[in-house]
Parts: C-alpha cells; structure tokens; sequence
C-alpha cells in the first residue's frame, strides 16, 4: 500500500512554487474532484506533458495533502476518468511543518486526444495554454484522431489548400470561419480541408487567449 512517507525535499519544492503555475506545472491545493484532476492530466498529455503539485494553494501557499487516499484519488483520475487510461509518477515530499506534497508528473501523450469522460458522459480534451487548462474544440479532436490514424501518404495540396496555409502562416493564423468566408466554401468542406492538412503536418492549432485559431508550425512556411 502506498503512503506519504515522502522524502526530503523541502528546497526542491520551494524551487518549483517560485516558478508558479506554467505550461508545464499546475498548482492543486486539494484531489476531492478527481475529475479536476483528470482534467490537469488531460491538458498535460495533450500538449508536452507536465507535473502537478498536490497540496499547494493558487498561490503558492504549501497547505499540504491530506492522507494516502489522495493518491488513490489521482491515479483514480489517470487510470479512469482519462481515457485512454494514462500513466503517472507519484512523488511525496516533505516540505517544511512537517507537511507532505505530492508531485505527479505525466509525458506527452504518443497520440492524441486524451479525453476526460465527464460527469454527464460528455467526452472532453482538454490542452495546457500558458497556466490554463482550455477545453479544445471538436474539430481539433477529430484532427489529432485523424492524424494518429495516418499513414503519413502526402497528398497534392489544393489551390483551396494554399490558400487555407497563405491565411494560416500570417501572425496571428486564421480562424475557420474568416477561412470559410474568404475562400467561399461550406463548413464541412473546410473542417475536412483542416484535418487532411493537419494529419500531413501543414496546420496546426494556437490559442490566442478566447478561441483556438490555424496556424502552420514553425517549420512550414
């Protein structure tokens, strides 16, 4: 049975607060919801991996984790609520005061999406922006599911095609309906346009804080 008989780590610990909450780490004060955690996990596997801090306020604030339940809570949130089921590390430290935090730490999931099965049955994916765990769009799930399916065969890029990369390379990208009105062309045209380019490694998807737009990766010019 597992416990938080944590090792020493009261300065590593520290180091990691100071950095706050980033792309790669997320602050949890408390594991009651184990969804919220599926959530975290999620957001991490969807993007570059990633580490949580369990018993650390928003803040910073070290409150500690409760008892040995709250790693059954977490690896209840990985192994269930995420799905795929996905892997963890649990780590426990002991920080100062005699209190214990947990880091987990999850990779990069090898294919994508890793959805979080919500309390109302809905299947979610979730992506980590900056500190933020943002829930992705339809079309992106359907993009990364066609892009693990892929084969890798290029196909001839369309002028519609390059016309959806000249829009998708400027500052900022494009957003699927200025693409639609610009180029004259159905919803459904342009979703399977995006995903065919997609699973060739020609757009990508960028938040910019309110919505998901296309973008081309640094490489495609």
């Amino acid at each position: 049975m597992k416990d938080l008989k944590g090792i020493k780590g009261k300065y590593y610990i520290a180091s990691l607060i100071e950095e706050g909450e980033h792309v790669h780490q997320d602050f949890k004060f408390s594991v009651s919801d184990s969804r919220k955690i599926a959530r975290s996990l999620s957001a991490f596997a969807n993007n570059d991996g990633g580490r949580l801090l369990i018993g650390v306020k928003d803040n910073g604030v070290v409150a500690g984790v409760r008892n040995e339940e709250d790693i059954y809570v977490v690896e209840q949130a990985a192994e269930m609520h995420c799905i795929p089921a996905q892997e963890i590390r649990v780590t426990a430290f002991r920080v100062e005061g005699g209190l214990t935090v947990m880091r987990v730490e999850i990779d990069r999931s090898p294919t994508r999406p890793v959805m979080v099965k919500e309390a109302d049955g809905s299947m979610k994916a979730y992506f980590r922006v900056m500190d933020e765990n943002i829930c992705v769009t339809p079309l992106m799930v359907r993009a990364w599911r066609e892009a693990a399916g892929s084969d890798g065969v290029l196909v001839e890029v369309t002028s519609t095609g390059r016309r959806l990369l000249d829009m998708a390379s400027r500052p900022g990208g494009v957003s699927l309906e200025e693409f639609m009105v610009d180029s004259h062309i159905s919803r459904v045209s342009a979703e399977d346009l995006v995903v065919s380019l997609h699973s060739m490694g020609l757009i990508d998807f960028s938040y910019d804080g309110s919505h998901f737009r296309l973008t081309t990766p640094p490489a495609i010019i």
